[in-house]
């Protein structure tokens, strides 16, 4: 086993409880209640849950889609100062409709869904004055890609229907471009305007997304082949599939194409407005906002300084276990040349072909499929949901992240996908596949967040909601797994998960670096380029991604160190009666929790094995 020691102090501040997230313990004067009143009253609870969740899910058409749902299939959620108003004005009506529930006749798994319902609310309601604080086109999550690639991934067509629906979003385009515009605008008001290397990123993609038919006489553009496609699939006439696509070229050029050239020309407008800083300080209450984010990410009340100062431990840690490898295959010289070994040469870098493309895939498509032949020694429940492992879609693969991961629908209609850029090979070395498959795939995000979705007793809130530290941590967690049952036999890919995990490590010092301490973005990318195996255009990108999602990082590391040092307690408590399976059961079986939730539910793990294992011990001999 791999053992973090991560310091008496920061250990204690990693299990930090947060009281408005604690599951209270009820008080020895709770009066007598029967067991039907609190079934009547957790019942009551949950379908109050479900009920705030349902209408939220009401108010948000793209959401619906995601989850599968139909019912608003032709329209955008909007991005106006009325809804953000409107949101707010639900959520403090669904709190107060909270205190209505009598939370001492309530069990302990519902009063834990009330407790996070509550601090959901409040976390929502509090965020109300920072929905500016954020640069709502970017290389990482705008608007501008998101439509393209929601369309293409979320929106099928399986009837007439269907793809009239899909017409009817193209046709929305330039209002929802306009309400863009204005959230832009009120931004640039505020002082709160994207850094200047971010901006070309936005530009170039949306053009990209005007080249092709419709737009000129080439192959058809990138909505129009999906389009196409996808009514290609359909039992219709051709006469109905002509007409079909005949409107989806009129809504391209009379909504789509003068949506996006009104954005480009805004934002060219902008770049000149735009400056050079990349860290948050330069925000109206820049310094609020990041530590708001901070503790939002982290679900955990760390400072930026104790974020800084546990980065740079890990990252010395990692460089030793690294020494170690270097050693072990023989290469002789500083650990910063074994590093700038694995980043050039040529035995761990697939050719940058479509041939070499499709190698990384299908090498990506083996791991997976021989870490699921394993899943049975290491979990007891696993997913239903199937896996595919996809490219990123060419008109954003330039800018899009390395990889990442997209869930699957709750029907069923849609698997989950393990997303891989590989626009340029150079940045994709074979040393890293492994990781990076076990991270984004199994037993990763599929696993974790897949499970949630199918977690059928717990409240839809809990089953498609998100917490980043344990999501992301379970992730990194899951890099680290695989090893342990005896994988990364490679010494080489045994590398390649440390240079993961210190990547991870990095950012800790960088995201706290730029956010908090001033650094520029060019001495954050030396940082990352003097410390990590990566290439430089990997740390530009990430550096980038810092710049517009600030803390986010940092939830990575932050929950992996808090799920080893839960499991190193179980271990020491529990001795020869702890069983990873138990263990990762206990983990996963109430979905994506604060950190000190995990804790609480670790506890309560190790408490019932106790117990079990007591019993076992007093029961008479037969």
């Amino acid at each position: 086993m791999n053992r973090i020691v991560i310091g008496a102090a920061l250990a204690a501040l990693l299990g930090t409880t947060m009281p408005t997230l604690s599951v209270f313990a009820k008080a020895n004067t709770e009066s007598p209640r029967s067991e039907a009143q609190s079934l009547n009253e957790a019942t009551r609870a949950i379908r109050l849950f479900d009920d705030i969740f349902d209408r939220r899910v009401a108010r948000d058409p793209e959401y619906q889609s995601y989850l599968g749902i139909k019912t608003d299939y032709d329209k955008w959620t909007p991005l106006s100062e009325e809804r953000y108003a409107s949101e707010l004005a639900h959520n403090k009506a669904d709190l107060e409709s909270l205190k209505s529930i009598n939370v001492d006749q309530l069990d302990e798994q519902t009063l834990l869904s009330y407790r996070l319902m509550e601090q959901d609310l409040k976390n929502r309601i509090a965020d109300y004055h920072w929905r500016h604080h954020s640069y709502p086109v970017n290389q990482m999550f705008g608007k501008h890609s998101g439509i393209p690639a929601f369309l293409i991934n979320q929106h099928n067509i399986r009837s007439i229907d269907d793809a009239h629906a899909y017409i009817a979003r193209l046709n929305g385009i330039a209002p929802l471009m306009a309400q863009l515009i204005e959230q832009l605008e009120i931004r640039e008001r505020k002082g709160i305007i994207a850094p200047d290397f971010v901006l070309p990123h936005v530009i170039s993609d949306s053009r990209n997304l005007l080249k092709g038919a419709p737009f000129d006489g080439s192959e058809p553009s990138t909505l129009m082949a999906d389009f196409n496609k996808k009514i290609g699939d359909l039992d219709i006439t051709p006469t109905q599939r002509n007409t079909l696509s005949r409107e989806a070229e009129m809504a391209l050029l009379e909504s789509f194409e003068p949506g996006y050239r009104k954005l480009i020309a805004y934002l060219e407008e902008l770049q000149d407005k735009s400056s050079h800083e990349a860290g948050v300080a330069k925000l109206p209450e820049g310094d609020a906002f990041y530590k708001n984010r901070l503790a939002r990410i982290t679900t955990t009340d760390l400072t930026a300084d104790e974020v800084h100062e546990l980065g740079l431990a890990e990252v010395a840690r990692i460089h030793g276990e690294m020494r170690a490898i270097q050693q072990r295959v023989g290469f002789e010289g500083t650990l910063q040349e074994f590093m700038q070994f694995m980043r050039t040469d040529k035995q761990f870098y697939l050719p940058n072909t479509d041939e070499g493309r499709d190698q990384y895939l299908s090498e990506a498509r083996v791991v997976l499929e021989d870490i699921q032949s394993r899943l049975d020694e290491l979990f007891i429940t696993q997913p239903k949901a199937s896996l595919e492992v996809k490219r990123v879609e060419e008109f954003r693969e330039k800018s899009a992240g390395k990889a990442f991961y997209q869930m699957p629908a709750a029907d069923g209609s849609r698997p989950g996908k393990y997303y891989a850029n590989l626009y340029d090979m150079t940045q994709m070395p074979t040393y890293q596949l492994e990781a990076l498959a076990y991270h984004e795939g199994l037993p990763g995000h599929h696993m974790q967040i897949a499970i949630k979705q199918e977690l059928s007793e717990l409240p839809k809130f809990r089953r498609f909601g998100s917490v980043i530290a344990y999501s992301e941590g379970w992730g990194l967690y899951s890099e680290l797994l695989p090893k342990e049952i005896g994988l990364y036999q490679d010494p080489y890919s045994d590398f390649g998960r440390l240079a993961m995990e210190l990547w991870r490590a990095v950012r800790l010092v960088v995201d706290t670096g730029m956010h908090t301490r001033g650094w520029s973005r060019e001495v954050s990318i030396d940082f990352y380029v003097s410390n990590t195996p990566n290439a430089e255009a990997d740390a530009v990108k990430m550096v980038e991604r810092h710049a517009v999602m600030p803390a986010q990082a940092t939830a990575y590391k932050i929950g992996m160190l808090k799920i080893l040092e839960e499991r190193n307690k179980a271990q020491a408590a529990l001795a020869s009666d702890f069983d990873i399976r138990d263990f990762h059961e206990a983990v996963l079986r109430n979905g994506a929790v604060p950190l000190n939730v995990l804790e609480a539910q670790v506890n309560a793990y190790i408490a019932e094995k106790r117990s079990l294992a007591g019993n076992a011990t007093e029961r008479p001999a037969g």
